[in-house]
């Protein structure tokens, strides 16, 4: 009884935080769509929005380990996937984003220096963590120690980013404007985008959210509706 009633508060606690995140990467890709009718997306909002692709795959990575836990079946290729998005998108882009335009400024402004640095630890931690992933899950067949390192490391990523990202939404980037020039600002917020394009192409970012509806489609997480408590 004790272990079902566990099991019950994992999912339940997981459906919560499907809604919220889908719901709010839906926004942010409209947001990205607004930039290309002319309007210009300020450099944290760029990085806000490409947190919703995090947000997403931290979801994923719960229900996979949930499933590891409940020794059920597991599309591996889902969650290898869903590594690739984190090395490709996040860690080689998005946190070189931020690693070459914006922890620089604020260690020269001699702003949140302790903040920066232990963001800096995460990054190189969180990669580790992912290479990790992806090569265990290149093994066709995985003993269950493998799969209890696979239930540890998703759930370490998940329990350092969480409170990682939340802090660069409400602590760093908002900050980020004192500390640089109007013209500066404007003007990184275009390289952003620029340096998106050449990497992903023009519709990059909608492709990478295409690529994780994919993985939430394969794993049953997809569909809003199923989410929708009826009390």
């Amino acid at each position: 009884m004790q272990n079902s009633s566990r099991r019950g508060f994992i999912e339940t606690g997981l459906k919560i935080a499907v809604v919220s995140s889908v719901s709010s990467l839906s926004f942010l890709s409209a947001c990205k769509d607004d930039d290309n009718d002319g309007k210009k997306v300020s450099p944290p909002e760029d990085l806000m929005q490409e947190h919703g692709v995090l947000k997403r795959v931290l979801l994923i990575y719960d229900a996979c380990r949930i499933r590891l836990i409940n020794q059920e079946s597991l599309p591996i290729e889902a969650l290898s996937n869903a590594a690739i998005i984190i090395k490709t998108f996040i860690e080689d882009y998005h946190e070189k984003q931020e690693e070459d335009y914006i922890f620089p400024r604020f260690q020269k402004a001699n702003q949140l220096t302790g903040l920066v640095k232990t963001l800096l630890e995460q990054h190189k931690a969180g990669r580790n963590v992912t290479g990790e992933i992806i090569q265990l899950c290149k093994r066709t067949k995985r003993t269950e120690t493998e799969n209890d390192r696979l239930v540890q490391l998703l759930l370490a990523f998940n329990t350092m980013y969480c409170p990682h990202e939340a802090r660069e939404d409400t602590v760093l980037f908002p900050a980020f404007r004192k500390i640089v020039s109007k013209h500066e600002y404007n003007s990184l917020g275009e390289e952003f985008e620029n340096n998106e394009h050449k990497l992903f192409g023009k519709n990059g970012f909608e492709e990478v959210v295409e690529k994780v509806a994919d993985i939430e489609k394969i794993l049953g997480i997809y569909d809003l509706e199923q989410f929708t408590p009826r009390l």
